[in-house]
Order: structure tokens, then C-alpha cells, then sequence
């Protein structure tokens, strides 16, 4: 009996007994050691043990210890303490004690603190539905990066083309107003595609140094009148902002659509604060951030803001409260993809009935922030020349070359990569190169790079239906697809200043393929 009562003693879980008056018994020293520390005082044989609870455990104890005095052996889970000594979770298993004709005389419990375990329990159930969500997004991502581009194939020649018929004023003034329409719709479906591609992470990106207090400032009047009357603007933004780095005309964008969900989210008028600050971010500080130094933009209203489940589902493309008609769903996606892109991140939290606060996080740079870019000039009809056209999509191809023939180009076309260097070693002249980038057999950065190689003052333009920048200079000039007249114009434009300045851009894009 001796060395059983030793064994009992010199075990470190806590263990008491107690009649069926619920008085304490007997007990080993870690139990009064542990309902020291957790209530401030000892404990004492005869003591009505469920009255030395806190009121509102009390009653809690005293169940316990009746189901076990009715012959129930069980194990639970409770919190039990004062509150200003902490408050631990406890697993107590409860066994009777019964006398020699098995009649119940008394019980006992032995219990554990699981604070540690539990805690880390749900620290792996956060970290595991982090994860869940993380692949969810990154399939949702695939397939919508997939589907968009196909669409931008699909809206390259319908655009080129309506476009090139409004110009030359084909048809009666009624058959104008139709392809005004049919542009409009096709100008919205560019822009729903923009966001798919920017939810996806492969929307193209021009990241430069950026000046994001100037560049909320320049917007300020843009999103007042977006806001309407009802709604108050206040920009809170630090005077020695470093630059950022960031896509300034996507972030102009992702900055509107904020402003545009919280003005929706406060249907009776409310306060729109844009903020901005520096803060560095230490190892293992944000888990969806680096270390590092960092522009915080932060966009908070006063609004309906959303519960949990909502919450949850934010950044999901096509999830909307708004309503049928009301919105794409596709804003805070749109705004998630182009931080995840650029290097950054986004935060979100909200409280129903209080509001909505919202972080995008930007990496900083050291690069200078850019002087304006002299305005583009016009490209004209008579300035042009012989271009050699690429691409396997045919009524892309077919769309591009009456682009370029209306900008005065006599157009060569080749269906791939290997028919044009076929052409290009037969000999035959051309003063630039419009390529595909992404096409079976070799890419358009492939052939760029081997004609740079035998006509290094050939001008290059390689067209991509997303940022499929892997094997391309970052200095490359490229156009993203659906495009016009206009864009196509401007970046021939570019491509030609490329020359004209001796670039080294496919000798860079060469490095990078060969890596």
C-alpha cells in the first residue's frame, strides 16, 4: 500500500479522490501544486471540493463529480481557474470508486493540462486550412490564367477588326452605332479578362519605381467623384514614403476598385480613409510576407463590413454580396493577384456593422521613380515599312496584318517560328519583327533572340496573351493581347526607340534562354 501511495505521489499529473458528499479524500501534491497556481490557494482534505470553484465553474465540477458518483467512468474536457491566474483546458478522467460489494463510495479524477497541446492543435488547423486555401486559389488561378488567355486570342481579332471598321467609317450611320456597341462590350470583356489574368498572377506587369503618395494624390479627385457626395475621402499619407515597386497603372486600378467596394459598403454614406506608410517586416513577422522594407497602402471605410464566413471568401474570383448585375466579383481577387505578383501581399480584416480595413502591401525599391514619359507620337501612315508577322492563331494573324497594313506596313506573314527564320535566311528584307511569344515548336523570344543574332537592327515586338515573360528581357517591347490600331501603333513605336538606342535587349533574353 506504501509503494502504491508513492507511485500516486511522485506522479505528475494531478490526482484527488472524493466521497459522495464530494469532499476531498485524499489527493497527491502535484494536484494541490496545480490548484495553487491556477486559483491562488490550497486545498485541504474535507474541503466540498466543487465549492471551491469560481462561481461560474462551480456547477460545471459539481456535474462532473455526480455523473462519476453515479458509476460513470468518462474523460472531458473543461477549462478550469481564475481568469487573472489563467484559465486552463484540463482532460479529466473520472473513474468510481466502489467497496467490496461493488456498492459506489467515492471517485477519483487525474487530470492533464492540454493549454499547450490545444493551442498547437489549432495552430496546425489554421496553418492546414491556410494551406487548403492557398491550393485552392493557386488551381482556381491555373484554370482561370488558362481560360483568359484563350479569350484574349479569341477578343485580339475581334477588336483589331471593328476597330479598323469604325476608323474607315465603314457602313450607315445605324451600322456605325452597332460596331460603337460591339467595341464597348469587347472594350468590358478586355477588362474582365485583365482581372482574371491579374487574379492568376499573369497579367503583365511594367513594374518600375513608384511614388504612391503622388499617386493617391493624383487620383484623389477620380475617386471622389467615384465615392459620390455621401461618402467623406481622407488620405493619410506619410511625407518620406520611399518609392515602391509596383505597376503604376495596375495599382491605379486596384486602388479604385478598393475605393469602389467601400463606397458600396456604406450605402448611407460613411468615411473612405486611404493611408499610406513605410514599415519593415522582420523574419517570420507577416507569414504571407518576406523580410524586408515595405510601402503599406491601407484603404478603410466605415461600412457594413463582413463576417467570418464572407471574410473567408473574399478574395475568391466571381464571390460577390452585391448582388445580380452589381458587380464581377472579381476586385479583391484582381487586387490579391497583383500584391502576390509584385512581391507583396494583402491583408483584410473586417467586423460586421464596423467596417472594413484593408492592407496592400508593396515591396520597396531602390530604383529612382521615373520622370513622366513624353507623350507618344501618332504614328503615321507613311513612316513605316516592311514587317515580318508571326503567329500560329491564323485570325490573329490575319486581324494584325490589316492593322499593319493600315499603319502602312507591307506585311510578310509566317505561321511559326521556323517558317519565319526560313524566310529570315532565305534573305528576304523586313524592318521589324511581330511576333507571337507562346506557339508550339520554338517561342517568339526564341526567334527574336536568332534574329537579333543575323539583323541586329531589325526592330522586334513580341506579342503576349499574358506574362509569359519567362526567356524575355524585361526591356523587350512586347503588347499584351486584345489590342488596336493604337496600341499596336505605339508599340511599334517603342520597338523602333529600342533599336534606334542600341538596347541590348535580345542579347539579354538570349542569356536568359540559355540559362
Amino acid at each position: 500500500m506504501r509503494r502504491y501511495r508513492e507511485i500516486v505521489e511522485a506522479t505528475a499529473a494531478p490526482i484527488c479522490a472524493f466521497d459522495v458528499d464530494y469532499r476531498l479524500i485524499a489527493f497527491n501534491k502535484a494536484h494541490n501544486d496545480e490548484f495553487r497556481r491556477v486559483n491562488g490557494f490550497d486545498t485541504k482534505i474535507g474541503d466540498v471540493f466543487p465549492d471551491l470553484f469560481a462561481a461560474d465553474q462551480c456547477d460545471v465540477m459539481r456535474d462532473l463529480m455526480t455523473r462519476a458518483l453515479s458509476g460513470e467512468s468518462f474523460t472531458v474536457v473543461e477549462a478550469f481557474g481564475r481568469p487573472e491566474l489563467g484559465l486552463p483546458c484540463w482532460e479529466i478522467s473520472y473513474t468510481p470508486l466502489r467497496d467490496e460489494s461493488g456498492r459506489v463510495v467515492g471517485a477519483f479524477h487525474q487530470a492533464t493540462d492540454i493549454s499547450e497541446r490545444l493551442l498547437a492543435e489549432a495552430e496546425l488547423d489554421r496553418a492546414q486550412e491556410a494551406l487548403r486555401q492557398s491550393q485552392k486559389l493557386e488551381s482556381m488561378g491555373q484554370l482561370t490564367g488558362g481560360v483568359a488567355h484563350d479569350i484574349n486570342n479569341l477578343l485580339t481579332p475581334i477588336m483589331g477588326s471593328l476597330d479598323l471598321l469604325h476608323r474607315r467609317g465603314v457602313g450607315t450611320e445605324r451600322e456605325q452605332r452597332m460596331i460603337d456597341g460591339a467595341l464597348q462590350s469587347a472594350e468590358r470583356a478586355r477588362l474582365l479578362v485583365q482581372r482574371l489574368l491579374a487574379f492568376a498572377r499573369r497579367q503583365p506587369l511594367q513594374a518600375v519605381a513608384v511614388d504612391v503618395a503622388a499617386l493617391v494624390i493624383g487620383m484623389a479627385h477620380l475617386i471622389e467623384a467615384t465615392s459620390g457626395p455621401r461618402v467623406r475621402v481622407v488620405l493619410d499619407l506619410a511625407s518620406d514614403l520611399p518609392p515602391a515597386r509596383a505597376d503604376p497603372n495596375q495599382l491605379e486600378l486596384a486602388i479604385l476598385n478598393l475605393a469602389v467596394n467601400a463606397r458600396d459598403a456604406m450605402a448611407g454614406g460613411g468615411t473612405l480613409t486611404i493611408a499610406a506608410r513605410s514599415e519593415p517586416i522582420g523574419p517570420a513577422s507577416r507569414p504571407i510576407l518576406g523580410a524586408g522594407d515595405y510601402v503599406r497602402l491601407t484603404v478603410s471605410d466605415t461600412g457594413s463590413g463582413m463576417d467570418d464566413a464572407t471574410l473567408a471568401r473574399a478574395i475568391e474570383p466571381f464571390f460577390s454580396t452585391k448582388g445580380i448585375g452589381k458587380g464581377t466579383g472579381l476586385g479583391l481577387s484582381m487586387v490579391h493577384g497583383l500584391a502576390a505578383q509584385l512581391g507583396g501581399g494583402l491583408v483584410i480584416a473586417s467586423e460586421p456593422n464596423i467596417g472594413t480595413v484593408i492592407d496592400l502591401w508593396l515591396p520597396v525599391t531602390a530604383e529612382t521613380v521615373p520622370a513622366l514619359a513624353p507623350a507618344l507620337v501618332r504614328e503615321s501612315k507613311h513612316a513605316a515599312g516592311i514587317a515580318l508577322l508571326v503567329d500560329d492563331e491564323e485570325l490573329v494573324r490575319l486581324s494584325t496584318a490589316d492593322m499593319l497594313t493600315d499603319l502602312g506596313y507591307a506585311v510578310l506573314e509566317a505561321a511559326s517560328a521556323e517558317a519565319a527564320l526560313e524566310l529570315v535566311e532565305s534573305g528576304i528584307a523586313f524592318d521589324v519583327l511581330v511576333t507571337d511569344h507562346l506557339m508550339p515548336g520554338m517561342s517568339g523570344a526564341e526567334l527574336a533572340r536568332k534574329v537579333a543574332e543575323r539583323r541586329p537592327d531589325t526592330a522586334v515586338l513580341v506579342i503576349s496573351g499574358y506574362a509569359e515573360l519567362e526567356g524575355i528581357a524585361a526591356d523587350l517591347p512586347r503588347l499584351s493581347k486584345p489590342y488596336q490600331r493604337d496600341g499596336l501603333a505605339a508599340a511599334l513605336s517603342s520597338s523602333r526607340e529600342c533599336r534606334r538606342h542600341g538596347q541590348a535587349s535580345l542579347a539579354v533574353a538570349g542569356n536568359a534562354l540559355d540559362g
